[in-house]
């Protein structure tokens, strides 16, 4: 398994801004991850001491708002 060395670059406001409940539905998905992707996205979350699930929903959400600055 890779080891991530050195400070990771999150922004700290949007990490907690995605554990907030937000108001509004969510419509619950599916996304096929090899499994080494998941062991990876779950070892930078306890580093950070988040749920993996929030950290994934904050680089989903970061990568479409990446999108929309580049479109």
């Amino acid at each position: 398994m890779k080891e991530y060395e050195g400070a990771m670059d999150i922004d700290m406001d949007s990490l907690f801004a995605a554990l907030k409940r937000v108001k509004g539905r969510r419509k619950p998905t599916s996304v096929a991850l090899e499994e080494g992707s998941i062991q990876d996205l779950k070892k930078i979350a306890k580093k950070l001491d988040v749920p993996y699930q929030a950290l994934m929903r904050l680089f989903i959400l970061d990568g479409i708002q990446r999108f929309k600055k580049a479109a």
